[in-house]
């Protein structure tokens, strides 16, 4: 029969007290200190079954031996899990750790039985919904299916314990290894202060707990720990060391006869035991029984079996017989040997030093309780470089893994120092060096430290690039330790270590310093090009861009500093540089003009960087018409040093593959006449600039715009510049403005009235000067000469004549340019045209003839009396060779201005005279030559020379034949007014007939 609802009753009651016991468990889980994860996991099921119990106080039951059954176990196994609860959320993290497994051995009870019984609810319950009974299956399936385990970095701490204790290996460095892994693993920080606390708190656990069992095992696990550096402090491990050895005596102790193996004589290492009971070393017995020996090498007994059983016993005893020597030993040697001074001796002890440090850990805890750090460090300055390296070994392996050795170093003075000397030394003590700062860097306040120290950084920098891989590796991973500090990172970048410099500025949160000191740095081109290389400018150019005004303008330096590289400049144009720095300078609304201070001469450097581009595709700097306007619309209303910088930016242009846009756009520029209003500017430097753009810009432009700003007072202030300038590039920029203005009478006249032509013939005369500089400034001069060289103008020509240009102009032809050859040519041809009619005739004899003195010859070519100064003959200028001379120049242009000037000499009723002159210095042979020339005009001249020499016999016959062959070829290939004189010529030569077609 079914019983009554269970709404009262005891039944009734114990469920109430199981679902507040839930309710207890779920909202204390989340404060349990270790593997929180599965006491979420538990009370999470405990959670869906509390409704199940809540219903169940409604029903019937069907079957109450069964039912109280479950409802015993689900109330035992739930107060079982909160009190798990509660442990786990009052002991020591340590302690639930090496507890782990026994912890979730009892989560996995207490769920399994939980869910045991939560299954028999439903066979002794009646009326159940079948929502509810399918809600039970699933949860006791979720629940049998659970399965709690530690972590895998748990079950590695617990094998690490258990092998540690098994193998008795209670090493300081694998226990502080393991104490770091256990602080990871419980999730505490790792200072010592901390680790400390959480050991305490676990031996005071320990100390509590009532299992005997567990209490020697936790005892062993303790033991291991407390050889942590954490376990107890540096003073505390010197007074138990100090007690242990002081205890020993001062001998170390021969071994025990129990310890030679009977087989080697040798104190055994592993020691093994046979079935004869007797020992020996596992090495030798292992090797007796290879050879096939079955007897006992000492008793001769035959052995009932090879299996060897470890002598522990033996075995720790002489651990314990080396350890007690060693010590001893350690102790004794730092007072009588190391410090006595005797390089051998000291070697001898440094060398049986290091043997102990790489015997055993503890060995090297001994060392630094000994305390041997200050005086190691003290025989660093020691000659001897085999001293030296012992010591930096032995240092190397005392701080590894060992706070308290690195402390001691930190306290003793100058011994970075000492160590750092060590890195600019040979190769294998470099290389130990570079490995203890690399231990040493591990410690916070050594790190900081070793970035401070003199020349450090820069010695590290060296090594980072070494040959040896090693040395090269630990380098570079101290200087990644060292980046931690701002200071040190600029160090770095000023030791041309660029690496931490980039990653700073890359990062979101730049800092000013890492810009600040881009800006200021010195650097080589070599190093520029190194950063730009490394990827420098992207994040410069985001900083460009950065809200901050200080950071903007920073940023604004480092470019400025970095662009002045070629190589540099061509890439942050590419790289769209040019489009943000316009955009600044643009910005007509910003509140300083500081900003555009520094944009100006990054521009200014960026088109420096476009003259003589390698590739075959330039670079530009301005693209197009409107960047081109805007950009020089700024000389007419910023500030002195922009307006000087973009002045020169446009300058440098005219000089680029861009040059011809650039100077034609400038010319269309209404506003580029403002250049001739700074000519009067107060800033020498700006008036040069100006000078210099204008010089470029000058010739072609249109004619009646400079006539309308170029005034008396500019030319007087443009030869104001040639008088008294010291800046070279402006004067010879000024020469060429003056070279290169409309060649109208008025101009020349003003120029004339202000002294130019004595200015301008100065600075031709020192045409032979072989400097680059001046070479241009002559050839200036010498085209700024041609004006007032014209046969339109006798005064002025009989003004330069009178200096004595004349002859300078011959020697130009010489030693100048191709382009100041050309330009002397013109002048001579210029005065040359005039000789005719200056020429003075010949004096008439007075009296007889026959007794009157014989007067002097005319000359050859103008028939009268030809003075240099005054009838600007050639000949007498000895200029006919010399333009002779020319003639043969690669320069197709000087050959056609040389030949100009020669062929005055055979103008009108000169032809006879001019041409014999011609002959005598071999030019005909040369005019013939000229009509297989690629030069037209040089054709077309020659041509027309060549007609009229040869209408004189004396020159056909002679030279006739020579020119048959040409001449003939110009008919053939030539154009129609070419090749129509040719057939000229030739009919002279009677080769066509005047008749022919070619006519």
């Amino acid at each position: 029969m079914a019983l009554d609802s269970l709404t009262s009753g005891l039944a009734s009651e114990a469920i109430s007290q199981i679902i507040d016991t839930v309710s207890e468990i779920v909202y204390s889980a989340g404060g349990v200190l270790v593997n929180k994860d599965s006491f979420k996991e538990l009370a999470a099921y405990l959670q869906r079954i509390a409704p199940i119990l809540k219903q169940l106080s409604k029903e019937k039951v069907s079957d109450s031996e069964t039912f109280n059954y479950a409802i015993e176990v689900l109330d035992r196994e739930i107060k079982d899990g909160k009190k798990l609860v509660q442990e786990c959320s009052k002991k020591s993290k340590v302690y639930l750790l090496v507890n782990c497994r026994t912890v979730f051995k009892r989560l996995k009870h207490n769920t399994s039985e939980i869910s045991k019984a939560l299954g028999l609810l439903p066979l002794a319950t009646s009326g159940l919904s079948a929502g509810i009974i399918e809600e039970i299956k699933r949860l006791c399936d979720n629940m049998q299916a659970a399965d709690f385990k530690a972590a895998i970095s748990e079950e590695e701490i617990l094998e690490k314990i258990e092998s540690a204790i098994q193998e008795k290996n209670f090493d300081r460095s694998y226990a502080n290894n393991l104490l770091l892994l256990i602080a990871d693993a419980v999730g505490i920080t790792k200072e010592r202060s901390t680790l400390r606390k959480e050991l305490e708190e676990f031996k005071s656990e320990i100390e509590n707990e009532k299992d005997r069992a567990e209490t020697i095992q936790m005892d062993q696990i303790i033991a291991l720990l407390e050889r942590s550096d954490a376990a107890s402090s540096t003073r505390e491990k010197e007074l138990k060391y100090l007690a242990k050895r002081n205890s020993l005596g001062n001998q170390p102790l021969e071994p025990l006869q129990s310890f030679y193996c009977p087989i080697t004589g040798d104190v055994m290492v592993d020691p093994v035991e046979t079935s004869s009971g007797q020992t020996f070393e596992r090495s030798a017995i292992e090797e007796w029984f290879a050879e096939g020996n079955k007897l006992c090498p000492l008793t001769f007994i035959t052995l009932d079996t090879l299996i060897l059983r470890p002598n522990k016993t033996l075995k720790q005893s002489i651990e314990e017989w080396k350890d007690r020597n060693a010590m001893i030993t350690i102790a004794s040697m730092r007072e009588k040997k190391i410090q006595s001074g005797d390089e051998v001796g000291v070697l001898h002890c440094l060398q049986a030093l290091q043997d102990l440090c790489e015997q055993k850990d503890q060995h090297r805890e001994w060392v630094v309780l000994e305390n041997y750090i200050p005086v190691l460090i003290q025989i660093l300055a020691e000659k001897n470089s085999d001293i030296r390296n012992h010591v930096l070994v032995i240092l190397c392996m005392l701080v590894k893994d060992n706070e308290d050795a690195k402390e001691r170093i930190a306290n003793v003075k100058n011994a970075i120092e000492s160590i750092v000397r060590s890195l600019g030394r040979r190769l294998g003590e470099r290389k130990l060096a570079v490995a203890l700062l690399l231990e040493l860097s591990e410690y916070d306040l050594l790190r900081e430290y070793i970035g401070k120290v003199q020349g450090c950084i820069l010695l590290l920098v060296t090594m980072s690039s070494s040959e040896d891989n090693q040395a090269a590796r630990d380098a570079t991973e101290l200087l990644e330790k060292l980046s931690s500090s701002d200071q040190n990172v600029i160090q770095m970048a000023k030791a041309n270590y660029f690496k931490h410099l980039l990653q700073r500025l890359s990062a979101d949160d730049v800092k000013m310093i890492m810009v600040k000191m881009l800006a200021e740095m010195e650097s080589t081109d070599r190093n520029k090009e190194i950063l730009f290389d490394s990827g420098i400018l992207p994040p410069l150019l985001r900083l460009v861009s950065h809200n901050d005004v200080e950071m903007k303008l920073v940023a604004l330096k480092a470019l400025q500093n970095l662009s002045t590289l070629k190589k540099n400049g061509l890439e942050m144009i590419q790289q769209g540089a040019a489009r943000k720095l316009f955009g600044i300078l643009f910005q007509h609304s910003l509140p300083s003009s500081s900003l555009s201070e520094h944009v100006a001469p990054i521009i200014m450097q960026l088109a420096a960087s476009t003259i003589s581009q390698d590739t075959q595709t330039p670079v530009s700097l301005l693209e197009s018409d409107e960047d081109v306007f805007n950009l020089f619309s700024l000389v007419s209303y910023t500030v002195p040093d922009v307006r000087q910088y973009i002045i020169q930016t446009f300058y440098s242009l005219c000089h680029s593959p861009s040059a011809s846009y650039i100077r034609n756009k400038l010319r269309e520029c209404p506003s580029v006449l403002v250049l001739v209003k700074l000519f009067e500017n107060e800033s020498l430097s700006l008036r040069a600039s100006a000078v210099k753009l204008f010089s470029c810009l000058v010739e072609s432009c249109d004619e009646d715009a400079i006539l309308k700003h170029v005034n008396q007072k500019c030319i007087e202030t443009l030869l104001q510049m040639l008088k008294s300038s010291s800046d070279k590039e402006e004067i010879v920029s000024a020469m060429g403005i003056i070279r290169y203005l409309p060649k109208v009478q008025q101009i020349t006249q003003w120029l004339y009235d202000a002294g130019a032509l004595s200015i301008i013939c100065k600075y031709v005369q020192d045409g032979t000067d072989k400097d680059l500089q001046k070479s241009k400034l002559v050839e200036n001069s010498a085209g700024a000469l041609c004006r007032f060289t014209v046969p339109t103008n006798l005064e002025w020509q009989k003004s330069a004549a009178e200096i004595g240009i004349i002859t300078v102009l011959v020697q130009l032809l010489e030693s100048g340019t191709a382009q100041t050859k050309q330009l002397a040519a013109l002048s001579l041809t210029q005065f040359s045209k005039s000789s005719n009619e200056l020429s003075s005739p010949m004096p008439k004899r007075k009296g007889f003839w026959c007794f009157s003195a014989q007067t002097e010859a005319g000359c050859l070519v103008h028939g009268g009396v030809c003075i240099v100064e005054s009838s600007f003959c050639l000949l007498e200028a000895d200029a006919v060779g010399a333009l002779a001379k020319t003639l043969g120049d690669s320069d197709l242009g000087v050959c056609e201005n040389s030949l100009d000037a020669l062929l005055t000499l055979i103008d009108g009723e000169k032809l006879q005279s001019g041409s014999k002159v011609l002959a005598d210095e071999n030019v005909i042979p040369l005019i013939i030559r000229f009509l297989g020339s690629p030069s037209p005009g040089l054709q077309e001249k020659s041509l027309n020379a060549l007609e009229r020499i040869f209408r004189l016999l004396e020159f056909k016959q002679k030279y006739g034949a020579s020119a048959q062959m040409p001449l003939v070829d110009l008919t053939q290939r030539g154009n129609g007014s070419i090749k129509s004189l040719a057939a000229r010529i030739l009919a002279h030569l009677n080769v066509l007939h005047d008749q022919s077609s070619y006519f």
